[in-house]
């Protein structure tokens, strides 16, 4: 299977426009396919990989059917300049990280997701070779979270690239998670390292401002291989759901962690009717995000509540599975659900109660 490999040393060509933004012998304008001509381009080479998937692109609408199981739909927008900045992210990871994100927040409803749409609206800097890029790099999750594609459109836009992702997934009946039904004295639980994937944010965006003032220097990403990949590259979480399936799990809430452990602990509160605590000294942060977060003396631990973007899953379990998920690597126990009167607070590891703030990323902000 082809695979993307995140680039231990990005080399001054991510922080440039790439060379099929300029006329060259090697560009292709998409205005000399039209509309329909680009679609057949991009999307010829669909295998599908559910049977569930009776039809797909090539007419009005496609048809699916999951055979009595429940369907599960999501969708996200992906904006340049907003989500992500083409200065250093690949186009082909890129395409990956559009599908990684939808079908992650299927896996957060104890879904497995099936099938996806993908709209496009890009502008007239973007050439077929930058297009076929960055479809490379979706059609590689797509192989390996074992999704469809089976949809979509595309358009033109005045400004930058816009990607649109629907995410359809199948679910057993009464088997998928929402994020209203925490109790008290579940577990609070996480996936894997948290905060990795604002640190690679840092570093990237210092590297672009050292680069934009400064010239003929350099990128140094200082081999930060893991923080860096864990923004360009991030991964779903199947394997938690599939050791949910095997176990015979089915969490009492779930989300992923998207926009910071403390905003997502903070909506399954609201919405659960219930309160939490969590502590400092179980929340994950991986070594080598650590000792980045140090070297520009911030605190790791806020990185891993507020940072985003990590795609890992948080979910409350009832404390008659502990002895299920106490042993498994890359499951860890971080808290637990109280009544809603006592409120949502953090206990550091000097033993201090601090209330628990959502200070993630708003996407209205700017």
């Amino acid at each position: 299977m082809q695979q993307i490999i995140v680039l231990l040393h990005l080399r001054t060509s991510y922080f440039v426009f790439r060379k099929w933004f300029f006329m060259s012998e090697e560009r292709t304008e998409i205005s000399s396919l039209g509309e329909f001509g680009l679609i057949d381009h991009l999307t010829k080479n669909i295998e599908h990989q559910n049977a569930s998937t009776i039809l797909g692109v090539g007419d009005d609408a496609a048809v699916i059917d999951h055979f009595g199981k429940q369907t599960v739909i999501t969708t996200d927008l992906l904006i340049e300049g907003v989500h992500f900045d083409l200065m250093y992210t690949p186009l082909k990871h890129l395409g990956y990280k559009s599908v990684v994100v939808n079908v992650s927040d299927i896996y957060a409803m104890n879904a497995t997701p099936t099938q996806i749409t993908l709209s496009l609206a890009v502008s007239n800097r973007f050439s077929l070779e930058a297009l076929e890029e960055f479809y490379d790099g979706v059609y590689v999750a797509c192989e390996e979270y074992g999704v469809d594609l089976i949809g979509g459109d595309t358009t033109s836009s005045s400004k930058g690239f816009v990607i649109s992702v629907t995410a359809i997934g199948e679910v057993a009946p009464d088997q998928y998670v929402k994020r209203s039904t925490a109790k008290p004295n579940d577990l609070i639980c996480v996936s894997g390292y948290l905060g990795g994937a604002y640190l690679g944010l840092l570093l990237l965006e210092r590297e672009k401002k050292i680069f934009l003032e400064t010239k003929g220097v350099q990128p140094d990403l200082e081999n930060r291989d893991y923080i860096v990949g864990r923004l360009l590259k991030p991964e779903a979480r199947r394997d938690i759901i599939e050791f949910f399936e095997k176990e015979k799990i089915v969490p009492t809430a779930m989300m992923d962690i998207s926009d910071g452990l403390s905003s997502e602990v903070l909506h399954i509160c609201k919405q659960s009717e219930v309160g939490a605590v969590l502590y400092e000294d179980k929340i994950p942060v991986h070594p080598d995000a650590k000792d980045f977060a140090y070297k520009l003396e911030i605190d790791p631990t806020a990185c891993a509540l507020s940072g985003g973007e990590d795609y890992e899953l948080v979910f409350t379990l009832s404390q008659s599975d502990y002895d299920k998920i106490k042993d498994v690597n890359g499951i860890r126990v971080v808290g637990y659900v109280t009544e809603a009167a006592e409120g949502a607070h953090i206990i550091t590891r000097g033993g201090n109660k601090h209330e628990l703030t959502a200070q993630g990323w708003n996407a209205f902000s700017k």
